[in-house]
């Protein structure tokens, strides 16, 4: 074990291309962010999000499981299952319940107890129970399949609560002093490197990655899944966050130049694709708005609320139609009923 001890300071530059990418991605977030889509939109691409996390994540870790398989899963979970499945839940449990605690605080610092509680979930009932959401008390290495062989002599268990430690005190000291796409990708990378876990670290690491990146002002958990772009290309993704050598003899000149170009792509390759999803989704008959929907809003933005006589005033639509379209804008999550009987009128719905 090594007794020196050296703060982390990554090194980096924010190249051009980097800075093209985190520019982007402002741009994309700022464009979302604006934009209000239907209830019924956002529900199904959080359900579907969760799909091809589960399934992206395990993958990229040689879970055999086709997409079709993780999403009946995740829908009717089998009363036996298998290590593959139970994998499969654990991640998509984990992201519940890192969902649902990002909502209720809107953001979640990062901490070595966060860490550890997502790591406990992911390899529940895969390793014993001393060993989960537990920092490693023994040697681990990294083997390349292909050449059967070690490739990576990660830091000595000794080391490994100092060294994480240390990475968490980097990313709450740099929080608003660094791009957090940079911070997280940072956070990323040498997470890895220090391989706190027997086994699990890669799906640990990605979804606290996620925790960094809700803190953007926008809720990766509902809209997309970064893990996505990894698993398609995981050959390339192993290239990009692994290292090789002993940790000792490279910790010290380990450049992430590279690794942060790398996942600021994969940001923005999965926004552009679920911005494009979005587009899609909300001109389907079903959620499309004709004019007079607009016009609803637009007289409610302006008035505050309107009533079914306002609305028989600026549109040419009957009475029973007029009752179909409240209907289906209160079912899309777009305004809400108050009052009752003659005394009714409605308002734009707030987020909650």
């Amino acid at each position: 074990m090594k007794n020196k001890s050296i703060s982390f300071d990554p090194i980096y530059s924010v190249t051009s291309k980097l800075l093209d990418f985190i520019k982007k991605i402002s741009a994309e977030i700022a464009i979302l962010n604006t934009r209000r889509f239907p209830e019924v939109v956002l529900a199904e691409f959080e359900r579907h999000a969760r799909e091809i996390s589960a399934f992206s994540s395990t993958s990229i870790e040689g879970n055999p499981l086709p997409l079709t398989a993780v999403k009946q899963i995740l829908k009717n979970l089998p009363k036996n299952v298998t290590d593959s499945q139970k994998e499969v839940v654990n991640y998509n449990d984990a992201l519940v319940m890192l969902n649902k605690q990002i909502e209720k605080r809107k953001a979640l610092s990062m901490s070595l107890p966060l860490i550890l509680h997502i790591h406990e979930i992911v390899v529940s009932g895969l390793l014993s129970k001393g060993k989960c959401g537990a920092l490693r008390e023994e040697p681990v290495f990294v083997n390349d399949p292909r050449q059967r062989k070690t490739i990576y002599f990660p830091p000595d268990h000794g080391d490994v609560p100092l060294l994480m430690n240390e990475l968490i005190d980097y990313v709450k000291q740099n929080v608003s002093k660094i791009d957090p796409i940079v911070l997280a990708g940072i956070f990323h990378k040498q997470f890895v490197i220090i391989h706190p876990f027997i086994d699990g670290n890669g799906r640990t690491v990605r979804l606290a990655t996620k925790v960094l990146l809700a803190g953007m002002g926008l809720n990766t958990f509902n809209l997309f899944s970064f893990e996505n772009y990894y698993n398609r290309n995981v050959t390339r993704y192993f290239q990009n966050v692994g290292v090789t050598g002993n940790y000792y003899d490279i910790a010290e000149t380990l450049d992430f130049t590279a690794w942060l170009e790398y996942f600021a792509e994969g940001i923005l390759d999965e926004l552009y694709r679920v911005s494009k999803a979005l587009d899609d989704a909300v001109i389907k008959p079903s959620t499309e708005l004709k004019e007079y929907h607009k016009a609803m809003l637009a007289y409610i933005e302006k008035k505050g609320f309107i009533t079914d006589r306002e609305y028989a005033h600026i549109t040419d639509r009957a009475r029973p139609t007029r009752a179909l379209d409240f209907n289906k804008m209160i079912n899309l999550g777009y305004i809400k009923r108050f009052g009752k009987g003659k005394a009714t009128y409605y308002k734009i719905k707030k987020n909650e």
